[in-house]
């Protein structure tokens, strides 16, 4: 599903050049769930970013469910992501001006789709938030809209899911409740699962580990080497 091979990021400003990743390989199977571990400035979520096609890598190559993201444009590239890509962030990113209901609906209508409101409706059920559903950001807990997040990330089936510290702005026992929800969707739909996460705990939970030190892939385990 995710093919990296060879990338590599460098920023050169007017006090020299810096590296962030360099010779970065890897590759994630269709439904696998995946922690990308390590300290802080060591280059994960840039690594995440560079997955997305966010953000451009200096070299390598990026496959997308068989797509090379670095041979299309910005707007071809938003238009992948807009299909396969589902979206988590510390920071929940959700639109204060949009009910709960209107936040979920959104990625659905830009993709065209009629049944944007009961699907939305659907899954914010799912997550346990039918009773939220007009509701604005302001009025929700963290958990609450964290949850929203993950029901506008799963709502379009995305292909992969990208998470960058998903519980970092929430307390231990909201944050393993919306852990939980996320593996399970995971497993539902199949979705391939990537983490950034300074989380042991949760790091354990995923199929694999991969860690970056100091830009470099300095290692990656597997249930069979855990």
């Amino acid at each position: 599903m995710v093919v990296a091979r060879g990338v590599g990021k460098s920023v050169t400003d007017s006090t020299g050049t810096l590296t962030i990743l360099r010779d970065v390989d890897f590759s994630l199977a269709a439904g696998q769930t995946v922690a990308i571990v390590g300290a802080s400035g060591s280059g994960k979520s840039t690594l995440l970013s560079i997955i997305a096609g966010l953000d451009t890598p200096s070299t390598g190559t990026v496959h997308l469910a068989g797509v090379d993201l670095f041979a299309l444009d910005e707007d071809q590239r938003a238009a992948l992501r807009a299909q396969k890509v589902g979206f988590v962030f510390q920071s929940f990113q959700l639109l204060g001006n949009l009910t709960a209901l209107e936040n979920v609906m959104l990625p659905l209508e830009l993709a065209g789709r009629s049944d944007a409101r009961s699907a939305a409706t659907d899954m914010l059920k799912r997550v346990g938030l039918g009773e939220r559903l007009g509701h604005y950001p302001k009025l929700l807990s963290g958990g609450e809209q964290q949850r929203v997040a993950l029901a506008r990330a799963f709502v379009v089936h995305p292909a992969v899911l990208l998470a960058d510290e998903p519980t970092g702005s929430l307390d231990f026992a909201t944050g393993e409740r919306v852990m939980e929800l996320m593996f399970e969707l995971n497993r539902e739909l199949g979705t391939t699962l990537v983490l950034v996460t300074h989380d042991r705990a949760i790091a354990a939970r995923c199929e694999r580990r991969i860690t970056i030190e100091a830009g470099r892939m300095a290692d990656t385990t597997s249930p069979s080497n855990v």
